[in-house]
């Protein structure tokens, strides 16, 4: 929860949309020659992933002084940033277009996220998606909301559980017929994991576990109901490296599907 001096959760969600609007929504579909890079082959940016982590950077360091701000394409430049996501007293994770792929593609599945962390513990997050008009905030304790409305927290079962992965050697996998034969997830955590608090689907399986893309999604399901878990059991911590990690809408969801999948 923010202290009396601090924004607001609903502050920091305005501050995530005038961003969007001002520095990625023009460029949506509109990404001229030169503006999109390769940090490796298949991992690209784009000037709207740079000009707004800049710009929500410099107004997260002036609303929150003495927080250590860490951001994906920041981590890209000086790798070391990424670790004290887990050891900082207080930090601002920001990932200024999740699904940075689909965004160059022009799809609609994007997110802009940001998550708060006090001593390796997420506290509050932000997932924003900008073109399907959708916001999750979640607060540590304190439940969360979409578009405002309070989010109720998932509790059924289904007989089989439906996932969505991103590695191929998943895809189809079935448990022998415990599970639904898992699809193709969205190839962005701040699209993927509301579909798991909000039922659309059960689970999600991810291999790479940087802070600023399981951060958000974690707390989201953690305060609907769900869990975000590694193999070992452990609930994920943003000092987590892999080997990957499973996040379900239920605990029982979790127990399900975590036995059948080698993440």
């Amino acid at each position: 929860m923010p202290t009396r001096h601090e924004p607001s959760s609903d502050q920091i969600l305005e501050l995530m949309q005038a961003v969007a609007a001002e520095l990625i929504l023009p460029r949506y579909r509109r990404l001229a020659e030169g503006d999109v890079d390769q940090k490796a082959p298949g991992d690209y940016v784009t000037i709207a992933d740079r000009e707004a982590e800049r710009s929500l950077a410099r107004d997260l360091g002036a609303l929150f002084p003495g927080a250590l701000i860490i951001g994906e394409e920041a981590c890209f430049l000086d790798p070391g940033l990424e670790a004290a996501a887990d050891t900082a007293g207080h930090a601002l994770l920001i990932d200024p277009v999740d699904g940075t792929r689909n965004f160059v593609r022009g799809s609609a599945d994007f997110a802009v996220m940001l998550a708060e962390v006090r001593e390796g513990r997420a506290v509050r997050a932000w997932i924003l998606q900008p073109v399907l008009g959708h916001a999750y905030v979640a607060e540590a304790g304190a439940g969360a909301t979409c578009d405002g409305l309070p989010m109720p927290r998932r509790e059924a079962m289904p007989a089989r559980p439906q996932g969505v992965a991103s590695q191929r050697r998943l895809i189809g996998f079935d448990a022998d017929a415990t599970l639904a034969p898992i699809v193709y997830g969205a190839f962005a955590a701040g699209i993927d994991y509301p579909r798991v608090a909000t039922g659309a689907v059960d689970f999600v399986v991810y291999k790479n576990l940087h802070p600023w893309d399981h951060v958000p999604g974690s707390l989201l399901l953690q305060e609907t109901g769900g869990v975000a878990r590694l193999r070992d059991g452990h609930d994920y911590r943003p000092g987590d490296t892999g080997p990957g990690v499973i996040g379900a809408g239920t605990e029982d969801i979790w127990r399900r599907a975590s036995p059948a999948l080698s993440v």
